[in-house]
């Protein structure tokens, strides 16, 4: 399989790709594209006569991604939206007899990224209502599909823009893109051997004084207790958590058994 050249960054093997849209006839779905393609870090848009564009609702669903409606370069025909690129791309769920060879989708992300590395590359999707033509789809070198249900293909254009710009940034970092998150870690670290000691006697004397472990017939009780925990691999306040509430059952046990005053 060819691979990106190491040459380029993921960033900029990215940058080079074009998304064209043949014909769009909804605003909202070239927004929604536009935010696909944002959030997977591409840029370039280009339209293929639009039927209405520049327009409030693409801005609506464009959600954020905005700049790449205004950037978004507009043409009258698919020469002009394909000029300067080395490589195109027919996405299609359609097979065509007559047009070129056709790869799966993952299997096409990272030959896509490896044209990039050479020059610019265009992934051409069709018409909501009609797709590619097959005049379209031979202006390109290859063919792309997503593996959908054979039973029903019909995929709404901006989220076949989103499958493919999803599977374009996996291949580019080697599935592994960098992940940025605000969310705050909620672990602590792994409790000790010597933690995890002083929890399993506290409770089987708790277990013990309860009543509810017989010691003079434990059977498998304890083994499987310590099975179940050790498949939590517990950290140090989860420890915490069971003795103190180990310590709050002792009290109410040792409580129950203590001789009324009042008497």
């Amino acid at each position: 399989m060819n691979r990106p050249a190491r040459s380029h960054s993921s960033g900029s093997l990215l940058d080079r790709v074009r998304v064209v849209l043949s014909h769009p006839s909804h605003p909202g779905n070239i927004g929604a594209a536009a935010r696909a393609m944002k959030t997977m870090g591409l840029s370039r848009l280009t339209l293929v006569n639009p039927r209405r564009f520049p327009d409030d609702e693409a801005v609506a669903r464009a959600a954020g991604a905005g700049d790449i409606l205004a950037q978004a370069q507009v043409c009258t025909n698919l020469d002009a939206a394909l000029a300067d690129c080395m490589f195109a791309y027919a996405v299609s769920a359609r097979h065509r007899n007559l047009g070129p060879p056709a790869l799966q989708a993952r299997q096409a992300a990272a030959e896509v990224l490896a044209k990039a590395s050479t020059g610019e590359v265009a992934l051409l999707f069709g018409n909501e209502t009609a797709g590619l033509s097959n005049a379209e789809v031979q202006r390109c070198q290859c063919a792309i599909f997503i593996p959908a249900n054979p039973e029903y293909t019909s995929l709404n254009l901006a989220s076949a823009v989103q499958l493919l710009a999803y599977e374009l940034r996996l291949a580019a970092f080697d599935s592994q893109p960098p992940v940025v998150t605000r969310a705050v870690p909620f672990a602590s670290p792994a409790a000790s051997h010597q933690d995890i000691e002083r929890f399993h006697a506290h409770l089987e004397r708790v277990m013990v004084s309860s009543g509810f472990l017989d010691p003079q017939q434990p059977k498998r009780l304890l083994p499987k207790l310590r099975r179940l925990f050790a498949r939590a691999e517990l950290e140090r306040d989860e420890i915490n958590i069971l003795r103190g509430l180990l310590d709050a059952v002792e009290k109410q046990v040792a409580g129950a058994a203590a001789p009324d005053s009042t008497l």
